[in-house]
């Protein structure tokens, strides 16, 4: 197994981890962060879909936590 597999491997659990998440916020957070990672993962293996969807994912993520209403 390569350190490019290992990488993916790592990233998607960050992903599983995040969905695991009750907490809103750091859900999106956690998701971003992997998403960063699976961008990484795809520019590396030059798998523009992967990349793409990813950073997607980040723009809405963000979009989200800046527009979320605190509930406390």
């Amino acid at each position: 197994m390569t350190a490019v597999e290992i990488f993916g491997y790592v990233s998607m659990l960050v992903v599983l981890a995040s969905m695991l998440m009750t907490d809103v916020k750091r859900l999106r957070i956690v998701n971003s962060i992997a998403c960063g990672m699976f961008l990484v993962y795809g520019l590396v293996l030059g798998a523009y879909p992967i990349v793409v969807m990813n950073t997607l994912c980040i723009l809405i993520n963000t979009y989200k936590l800046l527009t979320l209403k605190s509930t406390k």
